[in-house]
């Protein structure tokens, strides 16, 4: 397999990393968004090119970028060898537009349509992936980013999108065909062992940019299991956004830790000079490592611009009083080194031997796969109060489609409004 080692020892080089873009707004015919495999030079050019999975032929997909309450319409065509479909991530949508098979829409068969059409609410960074074996199709490239411009933007010199991926290549830069693995699947998911900024290798992943320029960085973990740990160096930044909500203040961002999945807005300052280094840095055992360089030349103006200014807000729903609203528990249990004994699926008590041999390590309430019913019933409107607990030996990112939340914190204080949480 391609190793860290190798990937380490490659010299540095400046690439620019730029998404093909693609305006989201209404249109009299809608743009077609193929899901069709090709080849991506993920890996160093004295490799083979990879073999991938893509939405419109690149990794990652199309870039689709518009404004704020426009109109998103997206003619679905899948070229694959297998079904598929799009989850629109982090949007406030209607159900029938989510894209989950099996629960809001029947599975896109091979050479068949489906038209997405839907209205974004929200200004931020969202994406948008695969939602059927998701576990396999993203990991072999079918995502791309979702942005949606406020009305009235922050000054900044230039906005930057950087997916950051992780693939799991072997000594020929294909994608290994390991999926689905006890061991990984009880484990903490399946890890790739080579890591890109917007499908290019982080070995030459840079940009160009001048001293005192003010950059807008999206930053979306689009891995299946990877936690990142990122640090700036050589950037003053503050954190505007999360998951595509805006802060109400913006904070020092510190380490940030994104969960697969969560995104952070960053607005940054270049404070290095011409040739001292300015890096996006993973931070992991072996120590911090250049992710993503920002080759600095000139000056784009003598001092750095005044704070940015919070973000202006998305319009959400009013969270009510917390003294009289009912608590539902979602328990999440099992995996390697858990304590889970035994769960019912398919109707049927089962011990960890006998749901191990049906494929099953998890549960939440101690029901594995899909339960009959529904967790919770609430009125539109109503404010509900979940308690997750994570009784496993593993962190897990939970990701609630169609809505955002706010984490209770001490004396009912909240935290920002997310899509998707980090729970250790």
């Amino acid at each position: 397999m391609l190793t860290r080692r190798r990937f380490l020892s490659l010299p540095a080089a400046v690439a620019m990393v730029a998404l093909p873009e693609v305006s989201g707004a209404e249109s009299e015919k809608p743009a077609v968004l193929q899901a069709i495999s090709g080849k991506a030079q993920l890996a160093p050019d004295d490799y083979p090119a990879t073999e991938v999975w893509t939405f419109g032929g690149t990794v990652p997909g199309t870039l689709i970028r518009l404004k704020q309450g426009e109109r998103v319409q997206r003619l679905f065509e899948n070229k694959l060898a297998e079904p598929s479909a799009i989850h629109w991530h982090g949007i406030r949508i209607d159900n029938k537009m989510d894209g989950v098979p099996g629960m809001t829409q029947k599975a896109v068969a091979v050479n068949e349509q489906f038209l997405y059409d839907f209205v974004v609410p929200d200004a931020g960074t969202y994406w948008y992936h695969s939602h059927l074996r998701s576990w396999e199709q993203m990991a072999r490239g079918l995502y791309g980013a979702l942005i949606v411009e406020e009305s009235n933007p922050p000054e900044v010199d230039r906005d930057q999108v950087l997916l950051i991926d992780d693939w799991r290549l072997d000594d020929k830069a294909q994608i290994t065909n390991d999926f689905g693995q006890m061991m990984q699947m009880s484990h903490g998911g399946r890890l790739g062992n080579w890591l890109t900024i917007n499908g290019v290798g982080m070995d030459v992943s840079a940009m160009a940019v001048k001293q005192h320029e003010r950059l807008r960085l999206r930053l979306i973990n689009t891995a299946n299991a990877s936690i990142f740990s990122l640090r700036l160096e050589g950037l003053k930044g503050w954190v505007v956004a999360v998951d595509g909500q805006p802060l109400e203040q913006p904070e020092a961002p510190g380490d940030i830790v994104l969960a697969p999945a969560q995104r952070v807005d960053l607005i940054v300052d270049v404070l290095a000079r011409e040739g001292e280094q300015a890096e996006l840095l993973l931070l992991s055992r072996n120590g911090a490592q250049p992710v993503h360089r920002f080759k600095v030349a000139g000056s784009e103006r003598e001092k750095p611009l005044a704070e940015p200014e919070p973000l202006p807000p998305n319009r959400l729903p009013v969270i009510g009083k917390l003294d009289d609203v009912s608590l539902t528990e979602l328990v999440m249990e099992g995996g390697a080194m858990g304590r889970m004994s035994s769960a019912t699926y398919k109707g049927k008590e089962m011990g960890i031997r006998e749901l191990i041999q049906e494929g099953m390590v998890w549960a939440f309430n101690g029901v594995a796969g899909m339960t009959d019913t529904p967790l919770l019933t609430a009125k539109q409107g109503e404010t509900v109060r979940i308690n997750l607990v994570n009784d496993t030996s593993w962190p897990h990112g939970i990701h609630l489609h169609g809505h955002h939340f706010r984490e209770v914190l001490a004396d009912n204080d909240f935290g920002p409004w997310r899509d998707t949480l980090l729970l250790q």
